[in-house]
């Protein structure tokens, strides 16, 4: 079959890349020349584990191309898939500026029947407003479905997502369309992926309606976190024995500097704005909005009291950027308004990333220091604060941290470090709703 994949963003190329890997032909379609070079190359514009290997692997079969030519992909193509991008305005809502310009694109060069799928994050009523626009743009004379087909893709495991996903939601208002998306996705019914088939409607408003939960779901644990310190309780019991329950489930109940990334911040701002002019205000999920933002200036409050209030002149070292491990996204990572505060407050800010530095550069302040590793952000500073639970800061060598800090002051915002054993060897360990400091944790 072929497909087209209309932006080569995070969503569309892991997209392109596993549907190539299904046995189709995809051609992954994108106006930045720069990216498409690169992507011909073999240089990924993101950082997500497996994804290099496996667009290797595909363009070298023949299955994966790349291109800045709309028209003609659409043409050749059976399936397009819209996964472009849906940043937020000032108030919150979706700007389906881009959608809208590939939706008149593909209007323009109807040739046959075509199957228009909606990747990215939509608003409900946006498979309206697209089967509207190829409408009354195109000529009449082809047929076309419009489908929704919603992304679930974490990143750092969007290939194992994408190959083995927990469902695959189907949107669409005709058993052809659905035929063909069942077609594309095949090799999903021999793992027995189960799938949920409803109208446009109802697939748009399942993602919003998940990523709600789960930063939901967050916050509350941060708002626990935050009530087992002023009772002498400890976070991570109070999650654990909330997650054995099998109606609550123990994902997402980690507490820590608040959520961020591409898809909560955005997510929850939009479906609260799509519920408002619906006429029926989505209070829960605005209250998330406004506890998340209170829970990041919190980190801050949190370091500075740390520090008994002298930040200023003071060195700190950063450990993690991105907005959480195995990425390199820095969209909302609590480390920004963390870094900027600090800055702002006279203190000198060594930082280290795995992978994010780079993009990092054009999030935090030019004053930051970037290093090679860790024990280089950390040596002479006068406290480290752990931001991102990447995995070889869950092991560091804790002695010769010691050794190197000017204070040992050490701030995890991640609770990946036990406080008992962290006192022990000498360190002012300050951790996140974890006062019952007593109690070994199994």
């Amino acid at each position: 079959m072929h497909i087209c994949v209309v932006g080569t963003g995070y969503v569309g190329l892991v997209t392109g890349a596993c549907l190539a890997d299904f046995g189709n032909n995809v051609t992954c379609v994108d106006n930045d020349a720069v990216k498409i070079a690169k992507l011909h190359e073999g240089v990924m514009p993101i950082y997500e584990p497996g994804l290099d290997t496996l667009v290797d692997k595909n363009a070298k079969a023949g299955r994966l191309r790349f291109s800045t030519e709309l028209a003609p992909s659409v043409k050749e193509a059976l399936v397009i898939f819209i996964a472009v991008g849906t940043p937020p305005k000032e108030d919150g809502s979706a700007d389906l500026s881009y959608v809208i310009q590939v939706a008149e694109s593909i209007a323009d060069n109807l040739n046959g029947y075509k199957v228009v799928v909606t990747k990215s994050t939509v608003p409900t009523g946006t498979g309206q407003l697209i089967e509207r626009i190829i409408s009354e743009k195109s000529t009449g004379e082809n047929p076309f479905s419009v489908v929704s087909n919603p992304e679930f893709l974490r990143e750092g495991s969007a290939i194992a997502d994408f190959m083995r996903p927990d469902r695959v939601v189907i949107g669409a208002r005709d058993t052809q369309a659905v035929a063909i998306m069942k077609d594309i996705y095949s090799p999903l019914y021999l793992i027995e992926t189960p799938f949920v088939i409803t109208n446009v409607e109802s697939s748009e408003l399942i993602k919003y309606a998940s990523n709600a939960f789960l930063a939901t779901k967050i916050t509350f644990i941060n708002e626990v976190a935050e009530l087992c310190e002023r009772l002498g309780a400890d976070v991570h019991h109070v999650s654990r024995g909330m997650g054995l329950d099998k109606r609550i489930g123990p994902k997402f109940l980690h507490p820590g500097p608040g959520y961020g990334g591409s898809c909560f911040p955005k997510d929850t701002h939009a479906l609260t704005e799509i519920a408002r002019k619906a006429g029926r205000p989505f209070e829960i999920v605005e209250a998330v909005v406004a506890v998340n933002d209170r829970i990041k200036s919190g980190a801050i409050e949190r370091v500075r009291s740390a520090m008994d209030n002298k930040v200023s002149g003071r060195l700190v070292a950063v450990l993690g950027l991105s907005f959480k491990p195995e990425t390199d996204d820095m969209r909302d990572s609590p480390s920004i308004p963390l870094i900027e505060s600090l800055i702002l407050d006279g203190a000198r800010v060594r930082a280290f990333d795995p992978e994010a530095m780079a993009n990092a550069r054009q999030f935090l302040p030019e004053q930051v220091e970037y290093c090679t590793d860790s024990y280089e952000a950390v040596a002479g500073a006068d406290a480290l604060i752990i931001v991102t639970e990447w995995n070889q800061f869950r092991s560091l060598d804790m002695k010769r941290i010691h050794s190197t800090l000017r204070r040992p002051t050490v701030i995890d915002l991640r609770n990946i470090y036990d406080p008992l054993r962290m006192k022990d060897q000498g360190f002012d360990y300050f951790s996140v709703g974890r006062a019952a400091t007593n109690l070994p944790f199994a």
